[in-house]
């Protein structure tokens, strides 16, 4: 931010931090239940923990349909929304409602794609130190990785021809993933 001062800096980075940590959380909360992720892994149960307190209260109001947990999606758009509206008034800067719930839900799909590409640069690095014989098939981290990329790399896998020892559907869904991130950061 130029011309903020230090405390300005201080305060943004962390509303950026606590909410930002907090809005993933929820999110990989949200997304562990649509792909069907584990729900005893060891992470998972963290996560559940950590987001539980506010989504018993929410349920009560919003009601999950399928899958698809309501109540953290609301959540999560709330979330960033007062991030971004406190970030905005530290500045000094006037934005309309509008213009912030916007900011807020590409700021959101932006962070959905990170994580896709984030857990397939995890899932193949994991896979190499598998291969190699340092790794463990049953890490909760690689199990999680591999839950979140299936949706993804399932069809890749099926529609590209078998090449052997060479997988390279991950590359090609980080390239599609990157294609999709440029296009919603353009909005």
């Amino acid at each position: 931010m130029p011309g903020a001062g230090p405390g300005q800096e201080i305060l943004h980075f962390l509303i950026s931090t606590i909410f930002g940590i907090y809005i993933i959380l929820l999110m990989l909360r949200v997304i562990f239940g649509l792909v069907r992720a584990d729900y005893y892994n060891p992470i998972s149960q963290t996560i559940v923990s950590l987001t539980n307190p506010p989504l018993q209260i929410m349920r009560r109001v919003i009601p999950s349909v399928g899958r698809v947990d309501l109540a953290a999606i609301v959540l999560i758009l709330v979330l960033k929304f007062i991030e971004l509206w406190l970030r905005v008034t530290i500045a000094g800067l006037d934005a309309g409602a509008g213009v912030i719930l916007m900011v807020a839900i590409r700021d959101l799909l932006t962070t959905v794609i990170w994580i896709f590409m984030i857990a397939l640069i995890v899932e193949v690095v994991m896979s190499w130190i598998q291969a190699g014989g340092g790794g463990n098939p049953n890490n909760p981290i690689m199990r999680l990785a591999g839950s979140l990329n299936r949706p993804i790399l399932g069809p890749l896998r099926r529609a590209l021809p078998h090449t052997g020892a060479i997988d390279f559907s991950p590359m090609i869904a980080l390239i599609g993933l990157y294609i999709l991130l440029i296009i919603v950061r353009s909005f």
